[in-house]
């Protein structure tokens, strides 16, 4: 019951830095390596709709970080070119509904602390002509546009070129994404927000108190843009205790949101990031200043395992109509109505989106060949 549910269901992603481990390949090894690597692991589980964060370590950073987000997306381009009957890079809803009516996972660029854009904000108009439509402005740390949420005790909130930030995102419309941003912040992004925000991967601070979880105060907040948070897998924000670990500790985050904000406003975010960083770190090099998180998650590791939240979110009693929006049917509802579209075409598109549901069923019946399908797609 639970397997059917899941390849019947638009299952979203909302962040998996895949790229990076992609990237570090050499370009002629880019689609290949894809296909090979995570192509499987993404129809194993089921994943129809993936953000690809361009993320830049800090070894780039600052001087070499520009070049190398550049690179990060021209291997998505890349990437989906030669994969293209797998995969399709998706620009606006109406990409990503046609993907999933021929059966291939939507992929959407998305820049994780606008890497090496610093504080010139003409430049998202750039990255947003290369295919960005998601962009968070911050990290652990500090940036020219904002403070990360390991900066909290600052108090800091958007400098002035981050304010202009939001409002060039929400004109060109890329979704703004507060996840990794420091409490003041998540503050002034929610006073100046007019178009909905999206929390990529960040949990519920009333479960576990760490900094880059999300208050009610701020979850709520989200949800009044009619924005979406998506659930991190990651253990070190799910709990403080190595023992509660595990797919039901997920469903716990999830709930709680969904409790505070509505079932409207949860997705997943998985950061499935155990693989990547194994398979772009030396052994040599490895952080040792406390403040990576860990990684040891036996059940949720990667893609693969993703019907396992669907099992555990029916096991917990959540009507299959919940299953299904939390799965990724809130999230292709918030890329569907916003994803790509200016501000100043908002109102037309809005017009339209009655006409585009009412053809939700057909785009849908790829859903039910899936099952048997699974893996001749990922040949």
């Amino acid at each position: 019951m639970s397997l059917d549910l899941h390849h019947r269901a638009v299952v979203a992603d909302a962040h998996n830095d895949l790229l990076m481990a992609v990237a570090a390949r050499p370009p002629e090894r880019w689609g290949s390596f894809f296909r090979e690597r995570w192509l499987p692991q993404l129809r194993a589980g089921g994943i129809d709709i993936q953000v690809l964060p361009v993320f830049i370590d800090e070894q780039y950073r600052p001087e070499g970080a520009l070049r190398q987000t550049l690179r990060m997306i021209e291997c998505a381009h890349v990437l989906a070119e030669e994969n293209a009957e797998h995969v399709a890079l998706c620009l606006d809803g109406a990409d990503i509904d046609r993907a999933l009516a021929e059966n291939r996972i939507a992929l959407v660029l998305a820049l994780e602390s606008a890497p090496g854009l610093d504080a010139s904000v003409e430049l998202f108009s750039t990255v947003h002509r290369l295919g960005v439509r998601i962009a968070s402005i911050a990290h652990w740390g500090r940036t020219p546009l904002a403070d990360g949420s390991r900066e909290d005790a600052t108090g800091s909130r958007l400098t002035a070129p981050g304010t202009l930030a939001v409002q060039e995102m929400e004109r060109l419309g890329m979704l703004f994404d507060i996840s990794h941003l420091g409490a003041s912040g998540v503050a002034h992004v929610l006073e100046l927000a007019t178009r909905p925000l999206i929390a990529t991967h960040s949990n519920a601070r009333a479960l576990r108190d760490h900094h880059r979880n999300l208050t009610d105060e701020q979850i709520r907040g989200v949800a009044a843009t009619g924005g979406v948070v998506c659930v991190n897998f990651i253990p070190d924000f799910l709990t403080d205790d190595q023992a509660k670990v595990g797919v039901d500790r997920v469903v716990d985050h999830i709930e709680h949101i969904a409790s505070v904000a509505g079932t409207d406003h949860v997705g997943l975010g998985a950061d499935f990031v155990r693989e990547v960083i194994a398979d772009v770190t030396p052994p040599c090099c490895e952080n040792t200043d406390g403040e990576d998180p860990h990684f040891d998650f036996p059940e949720l590791e990667g893609p693969a395992g993703m019907p396992l939240v669907t099992e555990a979110l029916l096991r917990r009693g959540l009507p299959e109509e919940d299953v299904l929006k939390v799965l990724g049917g809130n999230m292709r509802r918030l890329m569907a109505a916003h994803l790509g579209v200016r501000k100043e075409d908002l109102g037309v598109r809005e017009e339209h989106l009655g006409v585009r549901e009412g053809r939700t069923a057909v785009r849908d019946e790829h859903k039910a060949a899936r099952t048997e399908g699974t893996a001749h797609a990922a040949r």
